[in-house]
């Protein structure tokens, strides 16, 4: 699972089972941390049913704070196992 944070969309992959859907009806959110544990249930959603229990979390260099943390917590309340 690969995650970046950028001023655009945020793009998220599931290798080896690439998805290219992107979510359109989201939820108005208060803050981008509400945002990204939304999205970290969402991925986490299409993961198990895809059959992916199991992810390994690259952070890509950045700090295990924010967003980063937000989006990871909420994949694994989810369900995901990191």
């Amino acid at each position: 699972m690969a995650k970046s944070l950028t001023t655009r969309p945020v793009p998220l992959s599931l290798p080896p089972v690439a998805t290219k859907k992107t979510v359109k009806d989201q939820p108005a959110f208060e803050s981008k941390i509400a945002k990204a544990v939304y999205t970290g249930k969402l991925l986490a959603q299409r993961a198990i049913d895809k059959g992916v229990k199991k992810v390994v979390f690259d952070r890509n260099g950045f700090l295990y704070h924010g967003r980063i943390k937000a989006f990871s917590d909420g994949a694994r309340e989810a369900g995901l196992d990191f």
